[in-house]
């Protein structure tokens, strides 16, 4: 920090009060012209925080692409902002439509997903501290928990989160800050009983934080539920596009927001303000897209559950879900994530994925075109040798918005290629 920067650390804390006040005024509501009345889903996503730009009538908000602000005087900010680690016009913008979304009071935008999480869990977790999660975390959540506040003298446990009485057990009176639930879970599509975790953790008193990245918040509202902190992988559906990385937090609870919005401003994991921009850009398909998500993932899952080379599918639209009659009252609908099991094993779900054309073999998830990957070794290669180990038959699919003949297509042409099935 250079000394002139230095000496404005004052200002630039207020500035940071301000941005995080700033973007949370009317969010909740998400109206843009003074009534009570909540806009819809579709309507937020798309006019939250959007406002025109009202020197040129631009509908689009600009992004601010600068790293500092000019002062009418010293500590004379135009609008809180002095420098871009502390707020930018475009980051606020896309903060107040976060909070729209999930129905928060603050939305916090960060540089990833685990760089969100990262800062919640400093926000809320000293050495001693405890965090129960689910035993099938996303292997990045779980080492960051594990390798990184472990070293910090941070304990886990993980727990099968349907099991009520075993979340109870796990949770150690005066220790345990955190519990962790992720749902739809990451890759074995379990849901969770958001209403009974939130019920069980403030009980305890204990934080409640869902990972919402695969429901997205238009089809799941976790607040609305009881939890009371939202996770978000911007980088995922929110963005929607494969082309930009981010996270977010949202939340009600004004002391907790202020810590972190204080780490935001301290550490620095923000969100550039084109990564901002494009996040906000996403955003606002997000409605139409999750529909077409959902509509293709619930057809491509009933044609794999009734392939001969398929053990298992994993989604919660089907029937044969064991949470699908949770994932309904729950969830407006299933979402874009599948997951299956081969039935000839570790070799057929490697030469599985290797042999679709359309479904890109690659890492990530919730874009617009179609992905497939083999979790065991890309995205959960960190928890292998653990509880949370994926089993190495299981393929993950994120279902892209193509015309679904396509895709069942490329699926279909994939699975002709493999040996036949051990009997």
């Amino acid at each position: 920090m250079s000394s002139n920067e230095s000496s404005n650390s004052s200002n630039a804390d207020d500035a940071n009060d301000a941005n995080a006040n700033g973007t949370t005024n009317g969010t909740t509501n998400g109206t843009n012209d003074g009534t009570t009345a909540t806009p819809g889903f579709a309507t937020r996503t798309i006019h939250a925080g959007q406002e025109f730009d009202p020197r040129t009538g631009a509908i689009i908000p600009p992004i601010y692409q600068t790293s500092t602000f000019v002062q009418d005087g010293v500590g004379g900010l135009r609008g809180g902002y002095e420098y871009s680690r502390s707020a930018n016009p475009t980051r606020s913008s896309l903060e107040t439509q976060l909070a729209a979304l999930e129905g928060g009071a603050h939305g916090l935008s960060f540089a990833s997903g685990l760089a969100a999480e990262d800062t919640l869990i400093r926000a809320i977790v000293q050495p001693g501290d405890h965090i129960v999660l689910g035993n099938d975390a996303y292997g990045g959540t779980y080492r960051l928990i594990n390798r990184v506040h472990g070293k910090q003298g941070v304990e886990n446990t993980t727990v099968e989160m349907s099991d009520l009485d075993a979340v109870r057990a796990a949770i150690i009176p005066g220790r345990t800050k955190i519990l962790w639930v992720e749902t739809p879970s990451n890759p074995l599509m379990k849901i969770s009983d958001i209403a009974a975790l939130a019920e069980i953790g403030h009980a305890a008193g204990v934080t409640v934080v869902v990972d919402n990245t695969f429901a997205s918040p238009a089809l799941q509202n976790p607040l609305a539920l009881g939890a009371d902190v939202v996770v978000h992988s911007t980088t995922k559906y929110l963005g929607g596009h494969s082309d930009v990385l981010g996270g977010a937090l949202v939340l009600n609870d004004e002391d907790l927001a202020a810590e972190i919005g204080f780490l935001q401003f301290a550490v620095g994991p923000v969100s550039a303000p084109l990564d901002a921009w494009l996040t906000t850009r996403g955003i606002k398909t997000l409605a139409v897209r999750m529909r077409q998500h959902s509509e293709n993932a619930q057809a491509i899952a009933e044609y794999l559950e009734q392939h001969p080379a398929i053990e298992r599918v994993f989604y919660p639209g089907l029937p044969s879900h064991p949470d699908h009659e949770l994932a309904k009252r729950q969830m407006s609908g299933f979402g874009g994530m599948l997951s299956v099991a081969l039935k000839a094993g570790r070799e057929a779900a490697l030469q599985f994925v290797e042999s679709t054309e359309l479904f890109s073999l690659a890492e990530s998830l919730g874009g617009v075109e179609s992905l497939i990957g083999y979790p065991s070794e890309m995205t959960h290669a960190s928890v292998k040798g653990t509880a949370l180990a994926v089993p190495e038959n299981v393929v993950r699919l994120s279902v892209g918005i193509e015309d679904v003949a396509d895709l069942i297509a490329d699926l279909d042409a994939a699975l002709a290629k493999l040996d036949a099935p051990a009997v």
